[in-house]
């Protein structure tokens, strides 16, 4: 039994063999696999992700992430010098200027500029911040802005879990990635195709969407041994009035909410903590949701597995309980299912076999 006052971060660990770690994204996208968690009852069964209409009914609500995730990882070299500098781009703070992370950073003083892309852009820090990140002001060349710069010459910033080389770029985009802003893909949307959503939209299902821009600190370890003591990242979110408007009218229709994805997940029940209620905002969250927590919005959610001792398994045990979700980690490491970003899916609702 879980003692809620005095969690452990090796309360939420696994074993997890190297070669279950997915290195490249499956083809086609909804071909994966999906375990599908009862959370009343702890049943596991397993499908592919593209039956999941089978697994939805007429009246319920998808609500998905729709951040487009920057190619923020550029290679450079110092102004004076020419040696290599590598920054991966976190939270835009200002116009053109962001703050970073940078490898070497004993090269990445206040005052020293640095040059990508062959001119493309240029940066020089401003600021080095209390955790050692910096802040960049970055200038573009006259040919080009700075988004444009970014699409150019900069990477995708994978995971560091991830050491195969991504061939295309959009794969680590979902089909309905809009708002560009993400410093790391919401990954339970990966695995939607735009065919599957518009039939998962003629069987009478709803569709909205919420942005919350990722930030690398979904990828920072649990440091401290006691889960309370942890402190959650910022991560900036917007929730629509046409979606608000469609998860009350789900909501009053008894309809289920279901979420795509721990981001937003995170993003409504956000809303609902700080406002008392769903209605159309946008700010700053650093909710951390963990065994305990109550639910005021989700009915439903669709993620993928997640890291030992993160903080994402903590908020998948919330949901679907904290015996029912490591009992179904067991058994997906049994089946050998792929796991992380480029992995397989889970389905977590309060029943798995309800009538449609």
């Amino acid at each position: 039994m879980l003692d809620l006052n005095n969690m452990k971060k090796s309360d939420f660990f696994y074993e997890l063999p190297q070669e279950l770690i997915a290195q490249t994204p499956i083809e086609p996208r909804n071909a994966s696999r999906m375990l599908c968690l009862d959370r009343t009852t702890g049943e596991v069964g397993h499908d592919h992700f593209y039956n999941l209409c089978d697994h939805l009914k007429k009246g319920d609500l998808l609500v998905l992430n729709d951040s487009r995730v920057l190619p923020a990882r550029i290679y450079g070299e110092t102004e004076d010098t020419h040696s290599f500098i590598e920054f991966l781009l976190v939270e835009q703070r200002g116009n053109m200027e962001w703050e970073i992370l940078c490898r070497p950073g004993k090269k990445a003083r206040v005052g020293r500029r640095f040059v990508f892309g062959n001119g493309l852009l240029t940066a020089e820090i401003t600021e080095v911040l209390e955790d050692g990140n910096r802040i960049a002001k970055f200038e573009c060349s006259e040919s080009t802005n700075f988004f444009a710069a970014l699409d150019e010459i900069g990477q995708m910033p994978l995971p560091p879990y991830i050491t195969e080389k991504l061939k295309d770029k959009e794969r680590y985009q979902t089909v309905y990635s809009n708002e560009i802003g993400s410093s790391a893909a919401p990954t339970a949307g990966l695995h939607f195709t735009k065919e599957q959503l518009a039939d998962i939209e003629k069987m009478g299902v709803n569709i909205a969407y919420v942005t919350l821009h990722v930030g690398l600190g979904t990828f920072r370890p649990v440091k401290e041994d006691k889960v309370l003591d942890h402190k959650m990242h910022r991560e900036h979110y917007e929730l629509p009035k046409r979606t608000a408007d469609l998860i009350n009218k789900t909501k009053a229709e008894g309809g289920r909410v279901i979420a795509v994805g721990t981001t937003s997940c995170r993003t409504l029940e956000s809303v609902a903590a700080f406002h008392g209620e769903i209605k159309p905002c946008d700010g700053f969250t650093e909710i951390f949701i963990y065994p305990g927590f109550e639910f005021k919005v989700l009915d439903g959610l669709i993620t993928n597995f997640h890291l030992p001792e993160s903080t994402l398994i903590m908020l998948v045990s919330a949901f679907a309980g904290y015996e029912n979700t490591m009992n179904a980690y067991k058994i997906a490491v049994e089946e050998k299912y792929r796991f992380f970003s480029f992995g397989d899916s889970m389905f977590i609702a309060d029943s798995i076999k309800e009538d449609k």
